[in-house]
């Protein structure tokens, strides 16, 4: 069934499986507004297989591009000192760069332009090499010791936001699922704010607990009153 079905065009990502034990897993967080629910405090929720952690990204494009670039330079580079030991003359911009290399100071503006632009391209490789990546995959607790499983953030969202539509007095609600803490701004078009903000807690609340992620997030729970026209 190829992509482009337009059946399923609308349809989101499901909770990914990973049957490697070894494996490994990945909006900011905000102090309450006025008008806000106190966060629920997050904690670790740990299942019969082990403590879940985040997925690893395998980070392909990072990868190809420096192979590609490492690959292209050493190429060319090989070419040229063949072509030397064949009596023949050295390509130009190599004559070019060993004439800069041995004439240029270390305090030479370009000399420091292009040391300050390796060590910021070596820092982002050391940055991708460290860190997980994955963010929008929330590990779930695990049951077993061979099986993880995650749940797509915008999956998660969606859920939660089924659950409090289905609370009286909601007239709409947004969403918003972080790393650390899920957000609900909704707005009401009867009942209190005070009772409408309970049932939203409550029902939020369950629904985290519900959708069995490893680490319980932070709930902020937030209520207006829809615009009189």
């Amino acid at each position: 069934m190829s992509d482009d079905d337009p059946d399923l065009r609308g349809t989101r990502r499901l909770p990914t499986l990973d049957t490697s034990a070894g494996a490994t897993a990945g909006p900011e967080d905000t102090a309450p507004a006025d008008g806000e629910r106190p966060a629920h405090e997050e904690h670790e929720e740990s299942g019969g297989g082990g403590r879940a952690r985040r997925f690893w990204a395998a980070r392909r494009v990072p990868a190809a591009l420096v192979a590609l670039v490492v690959l292209g330079a050493a190429g060319l580079l090989l070419y040229d000192v063949a072509a030397v030991r064949a009596d023949r003359p050295a390509m130009a911009w190599r004559k070019r760069l060993a004439e800069e290399l041995a004439t240029r100071h270390l305090d030479d503006v370009w000399v420091l332009v292009g040391a300050a632009v390796a060590v910021v391209l070596g820092l982002w490789l050391l940055l991708l090499a460290v860190t997980p990546g994955l963010r929008a995959v929330l590990p779930m607790r695990r049951t077993t010791p061979d099986v993880r499983s995650g749940l797509d953030r915008a999956a998660a969202a969606l859920v939660l936001r089924d659950r409090a539509m289905e609370v009286p007095g909601v007239q709409s609600v947004r969403v918003a699922v972080g790393r650390r803490r899920a957000k609900a701004r909704a707005v009401s078009h009867f009942r209190g704010l005070d009772e409408v903000r309970g049932d939203l807690d409550t029902a939020l609340g369950d629904g985290l607990r519900q959708l069995g992620l490893a680490r319980r997030l932070a709930l902020s729970v937030r209520v207006r009153r829809s615009a009189k026209r």
